[in-house]
Parts: structure tokens; C-alpha cells; sequence
């Protein structure tokens, strides 16, 4: 059958006539704040007031990053103490009342403004202390430091959060059982900043450490650990007690797991330095993650997530499944800036689901889809999320080179991804959108320079600007160009942009403080260095068994957690074993951050499967297996780095282009396998076919490519023959 039929006879009349039926736009929303179910909704003066403190907040690293450095370490706990002030301000610790006569009694309501006396208390002390070591004085008497500081701020901060649990107020109201732990925030940061501003801070790890140093650093962990709670649910939480809990019972317990042990004191007075919590994680949140949050508000300040997904449905729309394949070039795109899988599907997903399952997807397959998609983002270049910026943290790996060595790998992803995508609309006889239901290509084609803050970021960087440089410059183009485009960023446009940012980092900045915990129990206790011994014993045995070993944990490690801290727990413990038994840094990296990544496409606990079947309204776990099925490429593709490094860029340009087009036709084998189709149905024995010709191709070796090739070639002769190419295959489901 022929697609001219319908649009040819008329010629210029009608087009002229789809002209004017296209609609300009079709999507509205996208770049809407989406409010989280446990955020405030103040009114008034508490508005302005917290309005004000998010964007100082974005304000403050703007001009640290940009004007006036810091000292690091002071630097990284204003970073975390602003978040903790300004997440409890405007994230509860229980349900909402519905109304003030719901709310909590006055009983609980006087209990927290009684704590709020030895809080301000613990404050004052500070300031007195910061006095006293201003002086003369080498160290603060240990009897002020315990009974007047370090007592009074553990047992407020502990009765505080216990409180906030049961207090109930209407959504527009403030806390003070929060507004306790604001001032607990404040009083357990400033006697760090003093601390650490003197010669006190080479004491920590030691026997010699001053208390006031474990108190200050228990207080923030405990904030830290009630915050992420709060603001990213309890997985990464009880992972961390988990590790918090090995501290202290690690001597007791058997085999590789014992250690000699760690006092509390000496623990504690060493976890909150760059050993832990201010250690490579806080250092990816205070400087690439903030600034590139800064960015993506700008971005949705001035509307360009609506462009995206427009441009998306005019560019794929009309193809067969057309909004699922818009929503794997427009999740790709905004999860690449916004660094949340979940996050990028509740904001994408809730227009291409729907529309997906118009076209005739079933609710589990258009979830399933958009799970895929928006998991995608975080590993496509240049910007990955946040996980590129940690590794060239950790590793010390130019971030341009990680960013090139990304391609391979994503393109294959999104292959897979497009391909399942295209061969079950195939199979199921679905139709794309029809041309009067999608923005016209060529309106959206005149606001094409939109993207120009995004290719103003790639470029900046591959001309050697730092990543902070850039990421200043793209976010002052985006406002920029927003001048020339429908919606112009005035001066309340920024303001926005920059309270928006200064709330969407509370997550990510309490994520990355709570997997710096576990980074520093990881150090400090030495479980990392036992664990590698461990994958190197099972290396000696089978190095793919120590691979998928390494798989098993990074995923398992990954569950339930947002990518940033997943990869980050993954690529101290995981990462450095794989590297003893012979892995180059990149690739080990690379390959813990994939499955990182993938976590939240993996039953049983997968965070955007589950977020996108609550929009489509299918069972979360069914919906989860599918999307794994969706992204299955993702789970083979790592595997493929350790055979054949050209995947990440390393080898010549002829290996790197063969290894490139051979995995990628191995791919679309791949995905035919999994959809049972390929120019028609499938039958068992050519789906087994299929299945080694795409492991031959994606292996990536001389023999096993021409071997795979061959295979790809006979099919592709049967399946022409058997239906033709030309339109006339069976349409089945």
C-alpha cells in the first residue's frame, strides 16, 4: 500500500490546507515544576521568604563558581547546610492534614518550639566558640563541647525528626518541628566551618580529633540520612544504615567481611571530610551537578522543553508508533539534561503515553517505553545526566573523553530502544499520527536556534573551556536566545529560573551527601579493598564470572536509588575490584555505571517503570519487565566493552567504525529476536538464528563479525522472500 495516495492528488491546495490545520503546538507542560507530594505550598510572606532563600541559594554557587572561590571545604558544607536549611523548610517528614482542623493538636506543636530553645542554644555556642578559637586559644574546653554543644544538639536534632514524623499540618503551613532541624542544620555546619578553618582540622581520624567535630558530623549525618528520606523515599536510607551498621559490627563478623574496627569518635570525626561526605560526591553536587541544575531551570524557564518534545512529534510523529518514538528522542533529550530517570518520565511521560496508547500500544508496553527512553538519557553524551561528571571525579579522566567515549554505546541503546519500538508497531499493524494532528516540520524548523545553549555547552567544551565555564556560558545563552523566541526571559523570568533550580538540587545535593556516607564507610573501613580481593579470586576462576558478579552487585547496589548516588556507591565498591583484575579504569567505569544506570529499568525494584506505570496505569511490575525487555541492549553492551574496548573509542578508526556498524546491525537483530518480527513474524528456530547472529556482531571480533554478518545476510534473504519488501507484510496482534 502507498503512504501518497491520500496526500498527492491535490498538490499545492493540500498542503496549503494541512497548513492551516497543523496545529503550532501540540504539547504545553513540559517544562511545568513538577511538586512533589510532600512539598509545601506557602502563601504569602512564606512564600517570598523561601522563594528568596532558593534563589540565593542558586546564587550563591553561581557567583563561588564564577567570582569569589571558596575554600573547598568550606565551600562543600555551605553547600550541604543550605540544602539541609532549605529542604526542611520546604519538604515535610509526614502526610499533609487536610485542613487545619486535621492537623496535629497543640500538644506536639509546643513540644517542637521547646526543642527549638536548646537548638538556638547549640547555636550561640558556636558563635562563642568561633570566638574563642579566634583568640588564643588552640582547642575549646572538651566540657563545653560535650555538655554545651555536642549533648544538647544530638538529643534536639533526635527528638526533632522523631517529632516531624507525626506532626501533621495543612500544606500551606510551616513546621516547627522543621524549623528546629533548620537551626540544628545551621549550628552542625558553623561548628564545622570553625573547625575546619583552623588547625583542628588535622586532627580528624585521630585519637586527638576534638568531640565537637563527631558531634557536628553525627548531627549533619543524621540530617542527611532524614532529608534523603524525605526527598528520594527510603532505599538509599536503609542502604546506608546497612553500612553505618558494618562500621561497628564489622569486627564481629566472619571471613573477608571482619576489619579490625573504628571507634565512634574516630569514625565520625573522619567521615565528614573528603574522606566521605565531602569527598567526590559533594564535589560533583557543589560545582557540574548544581550549575548544570542552574541550566536545565533556565532551559525550562524559557520553554524549550516544549520545543524538544514539539520538534520530536513533528520529526517522528507521522512514522508507524509515532509517539513512541517521539518519546525516545524527547525523553533521551530531557533526561539527558535533567539527571533523574523517574523524574524525566513523570515530566515527558504523562503527554507520550497517552498518546501512545491511542495509537494502540497496550497501557504496559507505552510505560514500558517511556521507562527505556527516559533511562536513556542519563547515559547519552554530552551531558549523561550527572554520571560523567563523577567520573571524571573519581577517575581523573578528562570528562570530553568520557563524553566521546559515550557515543558508541549510546547510539546502540537508543537502537535497541528504536527498533523494539518500530518492530512491535510492525507486528501490531499500528499506524503513526496523522499530519493534521502534529506540528508542521517546517514552523519548527524557524525556532531551530533554541538549541542553541545546548550546542553552545558541546562546543565550549570541546574548545577546553572547564565544564563550569561552559555550563555558565550555556545558561547565560539560554536566556539569551529566549530574547529572539515566544516567551522572553525578563528579570522575574530568572528569578524563577533561579528559585526553580535552587529547589530541584535539594534531591539530587541530599542524594549525593547520603552516598558520600557510605563512600566514606567504603574507605575508612576498607570493605572496597576486601571486595575486590574477592572479584579478583573469582577472575582466577572465570573473568566473566567476576563480570557478571560485578553486574549483579552494581545493579542490586543500584535498586531503588537515583543514578547519581547509585553509580557512586557502585564505583567505589565494584569499580576499583575490576580494575585489579586487569580492566582499564575507563572501561571498569564504564561498565558499573551502565548497570548504575540500568537499575531503574530492573525488577524488582525499578524506579521508572514504576513511575511510568502510574501514569499508564498498569501493574508496576509487569511494566518493569517489560521495560527490561525494552533495554535489554543496555544489560549485554558493558559485556562487550571488556572484549572489545573500541566500543569506548579506544583503538583505531577502522576497529572503532567496524565494531560501531557490526554491534549496531547485531542490535536490530537483537531487538528483532525480542519482537518476534523482522520484514514479518519470526518463527523459533530463525528467533535462535537471530539471537546468535546478534551475540556474533555485537562480540565485536574479525571472525565473529563476518560470522554474524552472514547470518544477518541469510535472514535477511529468507524474510524478503518469504514477504517482500514492500509493504506487504502480515499484520498480527
Amino acid at each position: 500500500m502507498s503512504h501518497k495516495t491520500d496526500q498527492e492528488p491535490n498538490g499545492l491546495k493540500d498542503d496549503a490546507q494541512d497548513t492551516e490545520s497543523a496545529p503550532e503546538s501540540i504539547v504545553e507542560g513540559v517544562d511545568e515544576e513538577i511538586v512533589e507530594s510532600n512539598r509545601r505550598l506557602f502563601t504569602g510572606w512564606q512564600f517570598f521568604l523561601f522563594a528568596a532563600l532558593a534563589i540565593g541559594y542558586s546564587s550563591f554557587h553561581l557567583i563561588s563558581l564564577n567570582v569569589f572561590p571558596l575554600e573547598t571545604w568550606s565551600f562543600r558544607i555551605l553547600h550541604i547546610a543550605g540544602a539541609l536549611i532549605l529542604g526542611y523548610g520546604l519538604f515535610a517528614g509526614a502526610r499533609f492534614a487536610e485542613d487545619d482542623h486535621h492537623a496535629s493538636g497543640p500538644a506536639l506543636k509546643w513540644a517542637s518550639y521547646a526543642l527549638l530553645i536548646p537548638a538556638v542554644y547549640t547555636l550561640a555556642q558556636v558563635f562563642l566558640m568561633h570566638q574563642t578559637l579566634s583568640g588564643e586559644a588552640m582547642r575549646i574546653d572538651p566540657s563545653v563541647e560535650n555538655w554545651h554543644y555536642g549533648y544538647p544538639l544530638m538529643a534536639t536534632t533526635a527528638g526533632a525528626i522523631i517529632l516531624s514524623w507525626f506532626y501533621r499540618q495543612a500544606r500551606h503551613r510551616f513546621n516547627p518541628a522543621d524549623l528546629v532541624l533548620m537551626v540544628c542544620a545551621a549550628a552542625s555546619a558553623g561548628y564545622l566551618l570553625v573547625a575546619f578553618n583552623t588547625n583542628i582540622r588535622m586532627s580528624t581520624g585521630t585519637s586527638f580529633a576534638p568531640s565537637g567535630i563527631s558531634w557536628a558530623a553525627i548531627a549533619g549525618s543524621m540530617l542527611i540520612l532524614e532529608l534523603t528520606r524525605r526527598v528520594a523515599g527510603l532505599a538509599l536510607v536503609v542502604i546506608s544504615a546497612v553500612f553505618l551498621t558494618y562500621v561497628f559490627a564489622g569486627p564481629a563478623l566472619p571471613g573477608f567481611l571482619g576489619y579490625p574496627g573504628l571507634s565512634l569518635q574516630r569514625f565520625f570525626s573522619q567521615v565528614y571530610t573528603d574522606t566521605g561526605i565531602l569527598g567526590p560526591t559533594t564535589a560533583v553536587s557543589s560545582t557540574y551537578i548544581i550549575l548544570f541544575i542552574i541550566f536545565a531551570a533556565f532551559l525550562q524557564a524559557s520553554k524549550v522543553g516544549d520545543y524538544f518534545v514539539n520538534f520530536a512529534f513533528a520529526a517522528a510523529g507521522r512514522a508507524r508508533g509515532g509517539p513512541a518514538k517521539v518519546s525516545i528522542f524527547a525523553s533521551g533529550l530531557m533526561g539527558m539534561i535533567n539527571g533523574t530517570s523517574a523524574g524525566n518520565v513523570v515530566s515527558t511521560g504523562s503527554l507520550t503515553i497517552p498518546l501512545m496508547k491511542k495509537v494502540g500500544y497496550p497501557p504496559r508496553s507505552a510505560g514500558a517505553i517511556e521507562a527505556a527512553a527516559s533511562t536513556g538519557g542519563q547515559i547519552m553524551p554530552p551531558i549523561m545526566g550527572a554520571g560523567a561528571f563523577i567520573m571524571a571525579e573519581v577517575t581523573g579522566i578528562p570528562y570530553t573523553e568520557i563524553a566521546i567515549a559515550a557515543i558508541i554505546p549510546a547510539v546502540l541503546y537508543f537502537a535497541s530502544v528504536y527498533f523494539m519500538v518500530d518492530f512491535e508497531a510492525a507486528r501490531k499493524g499500528m499506524r503513526g499520527m496523522r499530519k493534521e494532528e502534529i506540528p508542521l516540520f517546517s514552523k519548527l524548523v524557524k525556532q531551530v536556534y533554541l538549541f542553541a545553549p545546548i550546542i553552545i555547552l558541546i562546543v565550549a567544551l570541546f574548545m577546553g573551556y572547564s565544564v563550569i565555564r561552559a555550563g555558565t556560558l550555556a545558561t547565560a545563552s539560554a536566556a539569551v536566545v529566549s530574547w529572539i523566541s515566544p516567551n522572553k526571559m525578563g528579570l522575574r523570568a530568572i528569578l524563577r529560573a533561579l528559585q526553580l533550580a535552587g529547589t530541584m538540587s535539594i534531591q539530587i545535593i541530599a542524594v549525593c551527601a547520603c552516598a558520600g556516607l557510605i563512600v566514606g564507610v567504603i574507605s575508612l573501613t576498607g570493605v572496597g579493598a576486601r571486595f575486590s580481593s574477592l572479584l579478583l579470586g573469582l577472575a582466577g576462576v572465570s573473568q566473566l564470572l567476576a563480570l557478571v558478579f560485578a553486574m549483579l552487585i552494581s545493579i542490586l547496589l543500584g535498586m531503588g536509588m537515583p543514578t547519581t548516588a547509585a553509580y557512586a556507591v557502585a564505583a567505589s565498591v565494584v569499580a576499583p575490584g575490576l580494575i585489579n583484575i586487569g580492566i582499564e579504569p575507563l572501561v571498569a567505569h564504564f561498565f558499573v555505571f551502565y548497570f548504575a544506570v540500568v537499575s531503574a529499568i530492573t525488577p524488582p525494584v525499578a524506579l521508572a517503570s514504576y513511575a511510568a506505570a502510574g501514569i499508564s496505569g498498569d501493574n508496576p511490575m509487569g511494566t518493569s519487565v517489560a521495560s527490561f525487555k525494552i533495554g535489554l541492549a543496555a544489560f549485554i553492551v558493558p559485556f562487550m566493552f571488556f572484549y572489545s574496548p573500541a566500543m569506548l573509542m579506544e583503538g583505531s578508526a577502522m576497529q572503532i567504525l567496524r565494531v560501531g556498524v557490526t554491534a549496531t546491525l547485531g542490535i536490530v537483530l537483537l531487538s528483532g529476536m525480542v519482537q518476534k518480527w523482522f520484514f514479518g513474524p519470526v518463527n523459533t528456530l530463525q528467533r535462535i538464528i537471530m539471537l546468535v547472529g546478534a551475540m556474533f556482531m555485537i562480540y565485536g571480533g574479525i571472525y565473529t563479525d563476518v560470522a554474524g554478518l552472514a547470518i544477518g545476510a541469510i535472514l535477511f534473504i529468507m524474510q524478503r522472500r518469504q514477504y517482500g519488501g514492500d509493504n506487504k507484510t502480515p499484520q498480527t496482534g
